[in-house]
């Protein structure tokens, strides 16, 4: 064990300097460019999970197998960046929180959501793999920087910019947990069906999962100040914002008494 992990850190260590620095900035840019992209396929094929799932996408994945493999990468994946990869910056603080924030983040999404399911649609294996694709390049695009090459100055903890920031992030992981406790406990044992979310933010709008989400990357964005954070708050924005589209109109076609104040994902706004 210990061989393997200093022949991880050997290969962290080689590969370190500015050919990686550069790779992780058009990284950022691409993954950007890729969910502008995305965003654009689904408003032509839509995004067929949970309640939008369809037997003709084949081959699916159980709902909480799928959670929980899923999104396991993005929380193995800088775990091992700052334990293996020789953590140059993991001496520092500002790092060490940072990183904390995201791995707790997908601690609650990959190890504790997937068993508080009840039930749930399949995932089409396609949508799985890309997911589980998704989690890993993202594992790293964060971790790496954090754990390698992100240099903050002294004061950066007490910066307006980390301090709203986490702030910020605190509140929407509290938002996101909130809402799926709503969703999950729409229905009563033996129920079926949908019913319209009551509560928390969804008297506001109707993607409050989303919502807190988005607030909780903005946060992490502001608190890290890196391209490679603006890069997921902003391919966040796009993905969820586009699902909360989708949810907002099916809602006011399913239920005739949907409360028309609701906006889609910003309250007051939009």
């Amino acid at each position: 064990m210990d061989s393997l992990v200093a022949m991880t850190t050997e290969f962290w260590q080689s590969v370190s300097g500015p050919g990686e620095q550069r790779l992780l900035k058009m990284l950022s840019y691409g993954l950007a460019g890729s969910m502008v992209l995305a965003t654009v396929i689904t408003r032509f094929v839509g995004i067929p999970y949970g309640r939008y799932y369809s037997a003709a996408f084949g081959f699916v994945v159980p709902a909480r197998l799928a959670w929980l493999v899923q999104e396991l990468p993005a929380f193995l994946v800088p775990l091992h960046l700052a334990l293996c990869s020789g953590g140059a910056r993991m001496h520092a603080w500002p790092n060490r929180i940072l990183l904390g924030l995201f791995l707790i983040h997908y601690t609650y999404r990959a190890l504790i959501f997937p068993f508080l399911i009840r039930g749930g649609k399949p995932t089409p294996a396609s949508l799985f793999l890309l997911a589980f694709l998704f989690c890993s390049f993202n594992g790293y695009l964060q971790g790496r920087p954090l754990s390698n090459y992100t240099v903050f100055p002294a004061y950066w903890i007490k910066d307006a910019r980390f301090v709203i920031g986490t702030a910020m992030w605190l509140s929407g992981l509290l938002i996101n947990i909130q809402s799926d406790d709503i969703l999950r406990n729409l229905r009563k044992p033996g129920e079926t069906g949908y019913k319209i979310p009551r509560g928390g933010m969804f008297e506001y709008v109707t993607g409050a999962n989303y919502f807190g989400e988005i607030v909780e990357w903005f946060g992490f964005a502001l608190a890290s100040c890196t391209l490679q954070s603006a890069a997921f708050a902003f391919s966040t924005l796009l993905i969820l914002g586009r699902r909360a589209q989708q949810h907002h109109a099916w809602y006011l076609n399913k239920f005739e008494d949907y409360p028309r104040s609701r906006k889609i994902l910003i309250p007051f706004l939009y």
